[in-house]
């Protein structure tokens, strides 16, 4: 029954899965290693079951001052793109499902629910098990968050385009490890260098340009090559979603698929707000989660921007004490009411 398998991940904490990527992050390539640890801080299982749990759904919504669409469910298909392993979801996905309606009672351990499917993954898919890994684990948190279902509705499509589809992992590493050139007297040139910010490896000529020292929500905002804010209402100034200037709102969030030795460290207010907004970021010095309007590049780098935003770091976790935001930039006083609420509220 498939009752079986999804109630049994469905005991595990989010800590639990966060624990066992962790551990498996040696077995995994390095052109996933980022990339499936943000795709976890992008949809947190605590968020989804706190949500699940509330008496007025909507309500604890705009509390928590969520914007965009954060629901796994919706995304099933799509949450994954910029993982290398997103190339196998067709297979992954059918493995999965195959595994849920077996009428076998789980009791294996996550690590090795994850190194089976993987392995049949890579066989079915003709790739390596370092591969797999990723896209496995990202496919066994859908089916947790949208249920067997609609998993099984899904059309299960890869989105990325041609081009970027020929690309093999070692590609991919390369090109997120090199830096635009400077011309023949690059040396000489201080702060006028201009680097690239690729927000988007799934299609061709995603990128915009960024000077030298540059925040990335401010390079983001000279890119006028599409209508944004028609793609995401968030997207009103630029590429990233943005509602102030100064680590207020938690809108411009990013992660960084590559290049992060190549960003400022985090500063105590980008640290601190990071907390209040609930996205987890790692204890680092240049972690893989940002916020855009903090910072600064000093060579290429390559990021993914999440479909949502949200203030519900002490609800979910209750790891922030209370604290006063930073004041915004911008004439947002609906928001950031909201977001003074959702992080000072201790209820």
């Amino acid at each position: 029954m498939t009752a079986n398998f999804t109630e049994y991940l469905n005991q595990f904490s989010e800590q639990e899965w966060l624990a066992t990527v962790e551990k498996l992050l040696p077995e995994i390539h390095e052109v996933d290693r980022n990339a499936i640890q943000i795709w976890f801080r992008f949809y947190p299982l605590s968020l989804f079951r706190y949500l699940e749990a509330a008496e007025n759904r909507e309500q604890t919504i705009q509390q928590l001052a969520i914007q965009g669409d954060f629901e796994l469910k919706n995304q099933i298909d799509s949450s994954h793109k910029f993982l290398f392993g997103h190339r196998f979801w067709k297979e992954t996905k059918a493995a999965i499902v195959a595994r849920a309606e077996s009428n076998t009672n789980e009791s294996n351990d996550l690590a090795s629910i994850v190194t089976d499917i993987s392995k049949e993954v890579g066989k079915n898919a003709g790739a390596k098990e370092c591969l797999t890994k990723s896209i496995v684990f990202a496919g066994l948190m859908t089916l947790v968050q949208s249920g067997i279902a609609a998993f099984k509705a899904s059309k299960g499509e890869v989105q990325i385009d041609a081009k970027q589809l020929k690309k093999s992992a070692k590609d991919i590493i390369a090109e997120r490890a090199k830096d635009d050139s400077q011309g023949v007297f690059g040396f000489l040139k201080t702060v006028d260098k201009k680097y690239s910010v690729c927000y988007d490896e799934t299609e061709s000529n995603a990128s915009f340009r960024i000077i030298n020292d540059e925040e990335i929500a401010t390079a983001s905002a000279k890119d006028q090559t599409k209508d944004w804010k028609a793609m995401d209402e968030r997207r009103w100034e630029g590429v990233i979603p943005v509602e102030c200037r100064s680590s207020s709102c938690g809108t411009c969030w990013v992660g960084v698929l590559g290049g992060q030795e190549k960003l400022s460290d985090v500063s105590p207010r980008e640290k601190r707000q990071m907390k209040i907004f609930g996205y987890n970021q790692p204890e680092e010095e240049k972690p893989f989660i940002r916020l855009a309007c903090q910072a600064k590049a000093f060579g290429n780098a390559t990021i993914v921007i999440p479909t949502w935003n949200g203030v519900f770091g002490k609800k979910i976790y209750g790891n922030v004490e209370r604290l006063e935001l930073e004041p915004a930039t911008t004439s947002a006083v609906k928001l950031r009411e909201t977001i003074a609420d959702a992080s000072n509220n201790t209820k």
